[in-house]
């Protein structure tokens, strides 16, 4: 079932929520791929029945960033949640989600939301934790799976439900991607084939720093090698690559024996992320 407004979700989950039953739920913005095919699959196993919410959060956009031009295909979305089994898709309106326009009350991110993509795109986990919270509101899930691409996001969602004592277990999915190496993202449409060529250094940068870690190199070593790929792409801008601590995105302590190496660029005009955990065989260099 489609359901666009309030009611009509209301009318939906009672149908799908019976006692005993579970129900999850996959936050996504539409434009689904087969990354979001691995977190629909990964709820069906976790819950009795799947909610899928499609809707372009505002709030998560800074002005100049691409919410007008970023990619609807919602007749493709529903086809696929159909293939997958989905009880209900939820895709409302902005005027639903917040009826009394921009809300008085959001969600602050907090220190872990300033950093790394929070100092990138000011505001932009304000607007995600704020919606995030308002769909849990809504459909009330007894789980939520959200894919690990999306790292620092994934992290302040768990410290949103952890802190706020939501109730909510969350689920973290492995990235998915092609069989080239680049990780699944709606964006990805925006790139032709130079263009997809060139994010290929992302992939190439975690894949250095895995190599850099196993073959003994120091967590300077390893950031130092990503990053030299990355610079060696000319289709790149660097926005940051950096080794941190998996947990607390913060510098890693002087006995981490391991890493989150964490990549955001532009290739062209399409700014993309990703991230591997890197196992390091020596110190890290200079901590304290």
């Amino acid at each position: 079932m489609v359901a666009h407004t309030r009611d009509e979700l209301a009318a939906a989950l009672a149908d799908v929520r019976c006692p005993g039953r579970q129900v999850a739920l996959v936050p996504t913005m539409g434009a689904l791929h087969d990354g979001h095919r691995a977190l629909l699959a990964r709820a069906r196993e976790l819950a009795d029945a799947v909610v899928v919410s499609i809707f372009l959060n505002p709030l998560q956009f800074a002005p100049g960033e691409d919410l007008d031009k970023y990619p609807k295909t919602f007749p493709h979305d529903l086809e696929l949640c159909r293939s997958e089994d989905v009880a209900v898709v939820f895709a409302p309106t902005s005027d639903v989600v917040y009826p009394a326009g921009v809300p008085m009350v959001t969600v602050d991110a907090g220190p872990l939301g300033s950093i790394l993509e929070g100092a990138s795109r000011p505001g932009h986990f304000d607007g995600v934790l704020t919606v995030v919270a308002k769909l849990f509101g809504l459909v009330r899930p007894d789980v939520a799976v959200f894919g690990e691409k999306d790292a620092q996001q994934l992290a302040l969602v768990a410290a949103m439900v952890r802190d706020l004592d939501l109730g909510v277990l969350l689920e973290p999915v492995p990235i998915v991607r092609t069989p080239a190496g680049l990780a699944l993202s709606s964006r990805n449409i925006y790139l032709d084939d130079a263009a997809g060529d060139a994010a290929l250094a992302l992939v190439g940068s975690v894949r250095a720093a895995v190599a850099a870690g196993a073959a003994g190199g120091s967590a300077t070593d390893v950031q130092a090698r990503a990053l030299d790929v990355l610079r060696a792409e000319p289709g790149i801008d660097v926005d940051y690559c950096v080794l941190v601590d998996q947990h607390s995105f913060g510098p890693l302590d002087r006995a981490a024996t391991q890493g989150l190496l964490l990549v955001a660029a532009k290739v062209g005009t399409t700014r993309l992320i990703d991230n591997g955990l890197v196992t390091l065989a020596a110190p890290v260099a200079g901590a304290s």
